[in-house]
């Protein structure tokens, strides 16, 4: 399914390959942030430090009696929000487990990275013309967080599986640090910046409670090990 809120010419399929393609042709040129190349510019980092990676998001869940994690590579138009607000909905009104036993966890890597990052990051960045993605409201590229409070997913409007929301009801939400490094690094070449300054500004601005992991690859490993289940998206 396509988006809607992406320009018609380009699919979900498209844009997943070349977001892959772009990923793979950076990892051949990035091993780690401080490596990374510096473009022509600098750019004004965040006042606010840089988050540190780390595995407490493991805790968070750790007593939680349901625990899924939303493997999300890829936008899909939003679907994974609704399926992160269908497991509490659902464990909720079928099976009688209250929101505080429930531990949804969505994931933000690959084409979904700088979807974990705040509105400031959008606007500053023209992300959402990076992204090649639009407010469907005005058809242009986005200049806020489309997931961050009202997310629009089948042509509708759906607060309620807004990030903010699913965090209220205690759903956690993890970013790729490993995806964030590259992805600064792409986004810098693209606007001519330091990649090193421009992945700082982006790590000291990641949405309240998002937690920043050092590698999603390692992640899926832990949540297996910890009996956490597996929703591909």
């Amino acid at each position: 399914m396509s988006p809607s809120n992406h320009r018609p010419n380009r699919s979900r399929t498209a844009f997943a390959t070349t977001a892959l393609t772009l990923v793979f042709a950076a990892l051949a040129a990035v091993a780690a942030r401080p490596t990374l190349v510096a473009a022509r510019t600098t750019v004004p980092v965040a006042s606010t430090a840089p988050a540190t990676p780390s595995d407490r998001w493991l805790a968070v869940v750790a007593g939680k009696k349901h625990r899924q994690l939303f493997d999300t590579p890829a936008p899909g138009g939003g679907i994974a929000l609704v399926h992160i607000l269908n497991y509490y909905e659902t464990l909720n009104k079928a099976y009688n487990v209250k929101d505080a036993d429930i531990g949804g966890i969505g994931t933000f890597y690959g084409a979904t990275t700088f979807y974990g990052l705040n509105d400031a990051m959008w606007a500053k960045y023209r992300l959402g013309e990076f992204l090649d993605t639009n407010d469907p409201a005005t058809g242009k590229p986005a200049v806020v967080n489309p997931w961050r409070k009202a997310p629009v997913v089948l042509g509708m409007t759906l607060p309620q599986a807004s990030v903010e929301s699913l965090q209220a009801r205690g759903a956690t939400f993890i970013l790729c640090n490993n995806a964030l490094t590259i992805f600064a690094g792409l986004l810098a070449k693209s606007r001519g910046l330091d990649a090193n300054a421009v992945y700082a500004d982006l790590a000291a601005n990641i949405l309240p409670r998002v937690e920043l992991i050092p590698g999603m690859v390692v992640a899926i490993e832990q949540a297996q090990n910890a009996k956490i289940s597996y929703h591909r998206q």
